[in-house]
C-alpha cells in the first residue's frame, strides 16, 4: 500500500531525515500514514494544527547508562531508555523491554505504536516505552536484581502514578518488575501504583498474565464473527511460547480450535494431535527451558531448528506472538498458499510491510497488533484503577472487563474502516480510530 498524498509523503521524508538508522520506527510511521490519507483529506483542521508533525515526534526521550556488578565482581554497563511519546489522553503508559536488540529506534517504534493502542482501549492512557540492551538470559537472580535497581536509580526521576506508568515486556516479567518497583518505593519513600504487572501480593491484578493472549483471542473471535467464521474446528499456529503465546493457545483451544505449533527463538514444535499446553507451561514457566524439551513429553511430535519454518505448516488461523517482523513476504505467501484465512497479531508489529501486502492481495483477514494485542495494556489500565481505588477485583471481573474492551476495540476498527471507505481493512480502521482520539485531544490542548 503506497502513500499518494503529497503532504504525508513530504512529512514521511522529513521524519526519515530526522530519524536516520531507525528502520523499525520508520516502518511503524509509514504503516500509520498509509491509513491516514482519507483523514488528511477530510480533516484539514488537524493538518493546520500540525497534529501529524507533532505526533511523530516524542514529547521526551531519555537515555542513560546502567552500571551493574555481576556475581564475580565484574562491572558491566548497559544503556537504558525511556521514550515518553504522547500524553494527550492520559499519563504515559508502556512496558520496559530487556533484550540485546534494544536501541533507541526499537523503543521509539514501540512507543509510537503504544500511543494508538492505548487510545483504542478507551482508557485514559498516553503512550510510552522503555528498555535496555541488557540480556536477562543466563543471569542469576542477584545479577538481575543489581541491574534492575541500577536501572531504577535513574528511571525513578521520570515516572509516577500520574505521570508515566511502566510495565513488563520481553525480558521483563514479574521478577524484574518486583525488583524495579521495590527500588522505586525505596527511593521515593511512597507506595503508589507506578508499575503494572506487579505480583498479586503487592497490588498486581488477577488476569494480567493471561490478558494479552486472552485479549488477542477475544478480538479475533469478534473479527471472525463479523466475517461469518469462528474458531470452532480451525487449525491454528501460535508463534512464541511466552505469556502471550501460552494464553492465546489456551483461549483458542477453549474456543474449539486445535493449536498444532508453538516456537521460541531457537526453533518450533509441531504436534499434529494438538499442543499439550500443560507440558509447555511446565517447560517455560517452571523449568525455564527451550521449547525442544517438548519432545521429552511427546516424542511423537516434531521439533525443527529455526523459528520461521512454523509458517510453512498448513493452518486456518495464524497468531504471531513472538516478536517484530517475524512474518516476511515469503512466509505470508506460503501461509496464503496453504489456505490460511486469518492472521491476528499478538506480538508488536510481527508482520513486515511485504507480508501485510500479501495478506490483502490474498484476501486474508488481518487483525493488526495495535488492536489485537491491546488486551495486555488494557488490563494494566485496570490494574492502575484497582491501585487507585485500593481494591482488588476477582479474575472473573477483570476478564469480563477485558472482553468488553476487546469488543469495543474491534467495533471502533470496524466502524472507522467503514466510515472512511475501507470496509474490512482493520489495519486502517485501527490506525484511524486510534489517531482521531489522540489528534482531537492534541488540538484541544493547543500547541503543546
Amino acid at each position: 500500500m503506497a502513500i499518494k498524498n503529497a503532504y504525508l509523503l513530504d512529512l514521511l521524508e522529513r521524519t526519515k531525515k530526522r530519524n536516520p538508522g531507525e528502520p523499525e520506527f520508520i516502518q511503524a510511521v509509514t504503516e500509520v500514514f498509509t491509513s491516514l490519507e482519507p483523514v488528511v483529506e477530510k480533516r484539514q483542521d488537524l493538518v493546520d494544527a500540525g497534529v501529524l508533525e507533532r505526533i511523530v515526534e516524542p514529547e521526551r526521550q531519555i537515555m542513560f547508562r546502567v552500571p551493574w556488578v555481576d556475581d564475580n565482581g565484574k562491572m558491566h554497563v548497559n544503556r537504558g531508555f525511556r521514550v515518553q511519546f504522547n500524553s494527550a489522553i492520559g499519563p504515559y503508559k508502556g512496558g520496559i523491554r530487556l533484550h540485546p536488540s534494544v536501541y533507541l529506534g526499537i523503543i521509539k517504534f514501540l512507543g509510537f505504536e503504544q500511543v494508538f493502542k492505548n487510545s483504542l482501549t478507551t482508557l485514559p492512557m498516553g503512550g510510552a516505552k522503555g528498555g535496555s540492551d541488557f540480556d536477562p538470559k543466563g543471569k542469576s537472580d542477584n545479577e538481575i536484581m543489581n541491574f534492575c535497581q541500577s536501572f531504577m536509580n535513574e528511571m525513578y526521576r521520570h515516572i509516577g502514578a500520574d505521570c508515566d506508568v511502566p510495565a513488563g515486556d520481553i525480558g521483563t516479567g514479574a521478577r524484574e518488575v518486583g525488583y524495579m518497583f521495590g527500588q522505586y518505593k525505596r527511593l521515593r519513600n511512597e507506595w503508589v501504583g507506578v508499575f503494572t504487572g506487579k505480583g498479586l501480593q503487592y497490588g498486581g491484578s488477577l488476569a494480567r498474565k493471561e490478558a494479552t493472549g486472552f485479549g488477542l483471542c477475544y478480538f479475533t473471535k469478534e473479527m471472525l464473527q463479523a466475517n461469518d467464521m469462528s474458531f470452532e474446528g480451525k487449525t491454528v499456529l501460535v508463534s512464541g511460547s511466552g505469556n502471550v503465546a501460552i494464553y492465546a493457545c489456551q483461549k483458542a483451544t477453549e474456543f474449539g480450535a486445535k493449536v498444532v505449533a508453538m516456537s521460541d527463538s531457537n526453533g518450533y514444535i509441531y504436534d499434529k494431535n494438538g499442543i499439550d499446553l500443560d507440558a509447555v507451561k511446565q517447560i517455560k514457566e517452571v523449568e525455564r527451558k527451550r521449547i525442544k524439551e517438548y519432545l521429552n513429553y511427546h516424542p511423537e511430535a516434531e521439533y525443527h531448528e529455526g523459528c520461521s519454518g512454523i509458517w510453512t505448516i498448513p493452518c486456518d488461523i495464524a497468531l504471531p506472538c513472538a516478536t517484530q517482523n517475524e512474518i516476511n513476504g515469503e512466509s505470508a505467501k506460503i501461509l496464503a498458499k496453504n489456505g490460511c484465512k486469518v492472521v491476528s497479531e499478538g506480538a508488536n508489529m510481527p508482520s513486515t510491510p511485504e507480508a501485510i501486502d500479501e495478506y490483502f492481495n490474498n484476501g486474508i483477514i488481518y487483525g493488526p497488533a495495535k488492536a489485537a494485542n491491546a488486551g495486555g495494556v488494557a488490563t494494566s489500565g485496570l490494574e492502575m484503577s484497582q491501585n487507585s481505588l485500593r481494591l482488588s477485583w476477582s479474575f472473573e471481573e477483570v476478564d469480563e472487563k477485558l472482553k468488553g474492551i476487546m469488543k469495543s476495540i474491534f467495533k471502533a476498527c470496524d466502524e472507522a474502516s467503514k466510515e472512511y471507505g475501507m470496509e474490512g481493512n482493520y489495519m486502517a480502521g485501527a490506525n484511524i480510530a486510534g489517531f482521531i482520539k489522540v489528534a482531537e485531544a492534541m488540538k484541544a490542548q493547543g500547541n503543546v
